[in-house]
């Protein structure tokens, strides 16, 4: 572990929860709590994620929340957890409570029309196994492939979704092995700032994440919360703290579990 932001002390954090009211552990999903593999629907969680989150789950105190970047419907599949926990889909655009009252997104037509553009389109520059549709946005994956396609791809895609994003209110973003067109208005930070409204004062939170769009629940948790960098290597970040998966994230996981009440 790294401490990151000076002042941040891991002990302090876990002993707040003992004597909190109620606490909130908001966790990213691909490259947080699962690896990253060139086959999506096989983005397994790490061994032993499972039961920590069964775990945490029954915690009558804690408040167990994913924010993906993945749809629900490809994420509650690859979790294997009955029930579900709350999960917030598609950056914050769709919702799954921990009752099981799924909310979905709302596109204007505008914002449908110009994926449904960018997918057509992309059929002709790419095979259709690159790409990813998901309710809100259009993902363009080449993790594994070799360099040289990578940017062929890359060179290919990015002007032409930069030309339809201008006009269908729609924004280009670069992730972690790829590409993704999304609709604007909501991020992964919009699912923070709402779990924050519905929680009591005095309540302990902690957001985990490793990607870039994880900074925008980085961004919006602020000081209310620690931000944890859940990554091999360090890189330009608003966390608090660097852990390195597998290994440092399920002692993270056991320490919370341990300092609040069943």
């Amino acid at each position: 572990m790294k401490v990151l932001t000076p002042g941040t002390h891991l002990t302090t954090f876990f002993r707040t929860l003992t004597e909190a009211p109620q606490s909130a552990l908001m966790l990213d999903y691909d490259g947080t709590l699962a690896p990253f593999t060139v086959k999506r629907d096989e983005a397994a969680p790490y061994p032993g994620i499972r039961e920590r989150l069964r775990r945490l789950l029954e915690l009558q105190n804690t408040r167990v929340v994913l924010i993906s970047g993945r749809a629900i419907a490809d994420l509650v599949p690859l979790l294997d957890l009955h029930p579900a926990p709350e999960i917030w889909g598609s950056h914050g655009w769709e919702r799954l409570s921990a009752q099981g009252e799924y909310i979905p997104p709302t596109l204007d037509d505008v914002m449908k029309e110009g994926l449904r553009k960018a997918e057509e389109a992309g059929r002709h520059i790419v095979d259709t196994s690159y790409q990813e549709r998901k309710p809100v946005s259009l993902a363009l994956h080449w993790r594994g492939r070799p360099g040289a396609t990578r940017k062929k791809i890359r060179s290919s895609v990015l002007p032409l979704w930069t030309s339809i994003a201008s006009s269908s209110g729609l924004e280009v973003h670069e992730f972690d092995g790829g590409v993704e067109l999304r609709a604007t208005g909501r991020t992964k930070g919009h699912a923070v700032e709402t779990i924050l409204t519905e929680l009591p004062a005095g309540s302990v939170t902690a957001v985990l994440g490793d990607d870039a769009t994880d900074e925008d629940a980085f961004r919006a948790l602020g000081s209310r919360g620690l931000r944890v960098l859940v990554r091999g290597e360090q890189r330009p970040t608003h966390a608090d703290l660097l852990i390195t998966p597998p290994e440092e994230l399920l002692f993270f996981l056991d320490q919370w579990i341990a300092h609040v009440p069943v």
